[in-house]
């Protein structure tokens, strides 16, 4: 599979909650994403996450369009997230959709992992694409 990686700048923002009795553990962000590198475009989504009362334990899942261009093919494809935090181990699975892939990115599949170092985001992302370019 090929993969590329680079940095992101990522913006999230809070956003209202549905109906809830108890929010204080529950949160609602949008996701405002520039990646640079292999992947050149904007992420756009939205995330819901969970933190408990045990420091350092929390979930999140997330779904993010992302409008780019990868190794010359411009499109678009959906990125779903689903991470946790055990007491400071973290987990995270962050996919391509199946069949989300539009314009010369149609049929890509792939993952994406993500790293954050001394305050700044980056990323490794192995993918295939099913059609020639």
């Amino acid at each position: 599979m090929p993969k590329v990686t680079g940095t992101f700048e990522v913006k999230l923002a809070p956003l209202p909650l549905h109906e809830l009795t108890d929010a204080t553990l529950l949160g609602r962000m949008s996701i405002d994403k520039r990646f640079s590198g292999g992947i050149e475009g904007t992420g756009k989504g939205e995330m819901l996450s969970a933190r408990t009362a045990t420091a350092n334990s929390a979930g999140y899942v997330a779904i993010e369009l992302v409008a780019a261009t990868i190794g010359g093919r411009s499109g678009g494809f959906v990125l779903q997230h689903s991470g946790t935090m055990n007491r400071g181990e973290q987990s995270l699975s962050c996919t391509v959709v199946p069949d989300s892939g539009t314009g010369a990115l149609t049929g890509i599949t792939g993952k994406l992992g993500i790293r954050i170092e001394s305050g700044k985001h980056y990323y490794d992302f192995e993918y295939s694409l099913s059609t020639p370019p």
